[in-house]
């Protein structure tokens, strides 16, 4: 047997182990398995088992990316139980997790590509649907109008530690360290998003962790989980429909009419506080973010070129240091940058 192989068995025989113990996968059973690329926080195995086909998940201590970023393992716990509590609030808003254990493991329904196309993919190709982006705002906003308020989940997801490591330093903090003459103001940003808590948040709403199910938007990887500020995660979807305007300059009017419909419906479904208060920690938060995206700890990989980076900077910077108070404010000037 060749090394390559020998060292695929060696990385798939904890996940077998943990499929036996779930009793998902017979003792005498080896199931076809290939280790999914494409993300950087995590292992993940789609399995082929005789009755069905499902992925099984374990985070890793140490991301993939070039800057040493570590993250706490337990964020798959915490993962796991963000979709269990999504797929009550939203049935098939989220993969049904089939198992789990104490090691880090859990197991889901695996979503066939074919039915679920990858939300990233679809925009890549220029495919911008505004009323795709809408669902998205829609079924966003309810699953925060669910937890908003709920003593036993914000208890549950008091996770302020882990998404400090994952979201708050890599982005806004380690962008303050690259501009130093915007550290207050990203710095400022991390504490009132860490200080505000009002529903459950995903932590990493982008196109790469959503997909286009029969019924509407599927939710993935909510690693990030935490009880805290929904303004994150509006801000962190809107501000990927924007970078996208550089990668696919083609559909960059479709794709900034999915931003309007996303901001339209979701603040439109947002209910448990003022409306203006909500749309301006969106809009002031956005900036941090896009500037994060290229001189963070993870820049989007699909931005190389000098002058598209120099876009995004300018952008930015004009945004931090004259804070918007609303999303036309922030589309208007990214238009013009």
């Amino acid at each position: 047997m060749s090394a390559a192989p020998q060292a695929a068995d060696d990385a798939f025989a904890p996940v077998l182990a943990f499929l036996r113990r779930a009793n998902l996968a017979q003792m005498h059973q080896r199931p076809r398995a290939e280790p999914l690329t494409g993300g950087v926080s995590s292992d993940i195995w789609k399995v082929e088992l005789r009755a069905q086909t499902l992925c099984v998940k374990r985070a890793l201590p140490r991301l993939r990316v070039a800057q040493l970023w570590e993250a706490p393992v337990e964020r798959n716990r915490y993962e796991r139980i963000w979709l269990e509590t999504v797929c009550a609030i939203v049935p098939g808003g989220a993969p049904r997790v089939l198992a789990h254990d104490d090691a880090g493991y859990f197991a889901m329904e695996y979503l066939d590509p074919a039915r679920y196309p990858l939300w990233k993919a679809e925009l890549a190709a220029g495919r911008a649907e505004p009323s795709f982006a809408r669902q998205v705002g829609e079924r966003l906003a309810r699953i925060h109008c669910a937890t908003a308020g709920d003593s036993a989940i914000a208890q549950q997801f008091a996770t302020d530690a882990s998404f400090h490591a994952i979201r708050l330093e890599p982005y806004l903090l380690a962008t303050a360290r690259r501009h130093p003459d915007l550290a207050a103001r990203l710095s400022a940003l991390a504490d009132r998003t860490a200080a505000t808590r009002f529903c459950l948040v995903h932590g990493d709403v982008s196109p790469k962790n959503l997909l286009g199910g029969p019924q509407g938007p599927v939710f993935l990887d909510a690693e990030c989980a935490w009880y805290g500020d929904p303004a994150f995660d509006a801000a962190f979807c809107l501000n990927h429909l924007l970078l996208k305007c550089l990668w696919v300059p083609a559909a960059r009017a479709a794709l900034l009419a999915c931003f309007d419909a996303f901001a339209a419906s979701y603040l439109a479904g947002a209910g448990w506080e003022p409306r203006a208060n909500l749309e301006a920690r969106i809009a002031s938060l956005l900036p941090g973010l896009l500037l994060a995206r290229v001189d963070g700890k993870s820049p989007v990989e699909y931005l190389t070129g000098d002058d598209d980076i120099d876009r995004v900077r300018v952008a930015a910077r004009t945004l931090l240091l004259s804070p918007p108070a609303t999303l036309r404010e922030v589309r208007d000037t990214w238009q013009r940058s």
